[in-house]
Order: structure tokens, then C-alpha cells, then sequence
């Protein structure tokens, strides 16, 4: 069994990316899958936790030295996206979390499932698709699982907007209800 650490995931596949503010492995869109079934072959053989971040674009300042060796302060936009992060542990040797990120665009967010790798991704992925809208290419069942069928939009995304009116919602809350007596809800 190989090395239980992210430098021998990056030796074997140095595309993949070290993010190192986040501790995690970036995983290449075109292998994500690839890598997931070489990290269960070295030992990762858990996958606790999958989750979702969403990024909005963002200006970002970084200093950079430029041709006249002066240190200047230069603004980029850097575009939003979606991370999905996976927590990865070894069992068998009691090590971890090892943590890999698939990167995607918020716009038609797309990421390779790892649920036909490690079982455990299943309903977490369902989650994050139903929460942030990342469609999960190759998973066995995705649909929603928290949010009813017609719910429309994804509530965990930054530039979600609760609608005004939730009439249509299978069981209205107090909230709601309250709404309603006030009469503020459109009929």
C-alpha cells in the first residue's frame, strides 16, 4: 500500500492541484474519477463528508513584484464557482482526512460523481445537487432529496432569493402562515 498523504496523490497525478489555504487536493475535471479509484486502491477507503461552497465572483489584491523589482498592488477579478469538497479517511490504517476538491463554474456547475467509488457519496451528493445545483455526472439516482420536486432554484447558492410568496409549498410553516393573515402573500 502506498504513502497515505496528498504528495503521493500529486507525484501520480501532478495535475491535480495543491490548495494549500484549504489543505485539500484539487482534482482535474477530466480524471476526478480516475484519481477517486487510485486513492481507494492506495487506502482511502471512507468517504465521510461531501459538501458544497459557493463562490460569487470576487475582486481579489495581491502584491507582485514587477519588471523594476518594485512591489506593487495589483486587483484581479477572479470568476465564481463551486467546490465540492470530499473528506476522505483510511480505515484500515487510521489516518486522515484527506481532502480532494472538484472545481466547477456556478453556470451549469458539472462535476464527475464519486458515488460508484465510495458508496457513501451518494445522498451527499444528492444534497448538494438539490442545495447548490451541481449536476453529478454518473450518479446512480440523482434527484432532489430535501427540497420538494417543485422547488424551484437551489437555497444554498450566495445569490439564492427566498420568493415572497411560498403558498405553493406542500406544509406551510408559521412564518408562512403568518404572511398570509397579515395578507402579504399574492393570491
Amino acid at each position: 500500500m502506498s504513502e497515505l498523504s496528498h504528495e503521493s496523490l500529486l507525484n501520480e497525478f501532478p495535475e491535480a492541484l495543491w490548495d494549500e489555504a484549504a489543505g485539500a487536493v484539487i482534482l482535474p475535471a477530466v480524471n476526478a474519477r480516475t484519481i477517486a479509484e487510485w486513492l481507494l486502491a492506495s487506502g482511502w477507503d471512507y468517504c465521510s463528508n461531501v459538501t458544497g461552497v459557493d463562490y460569487l465572483e470576487a475582486e481579489v489584491k495581491e502584491k507582485i513584484t514587477n519588471d523594476a523589482g518594485e512591489t506593487e498592488t495589483v486587483t484581479r477579478t477572479e470568476p465564481g464557482r463551486i467546490d465540492v469538497v470530499y473528506h476522505l479517511y483510511s480505515m484500515a490504517n487510521k489516518t486522515g482526512p484527506l481532502i480532494i476538491k472538484q472545481r466547477t463554474g456556478r453556470e451549469g456547475a458539472t462535476v464527475k460523481s464519486l458515488t460508484p467509488v465510495w458508496r457513501s457519496c451518494d445522498l451527499q451528493e444528492r444534497e448538494v445537487y438539490d442545495l447548490f445545483g451541481v449536476d453529478f455526472k454518473g450518479h446512480p439516482d440523482q434527484r432532489r432529496i430535501l427540497m420538494w420536486d417543485e422547488f424551484e432554484g437551489h437555497p444554498m447558492r450566495r445569490d439564492y432569493t427566498e420568493p415572497f410568496d411560498y403558498e405553493w409549498e406542500p406544509t406551510p410553516h408559521a412564518e408562512i402562515l403568518e404572511k398570509h393573515q397579515r395578507g402579504k402573500v399574492i393570491v
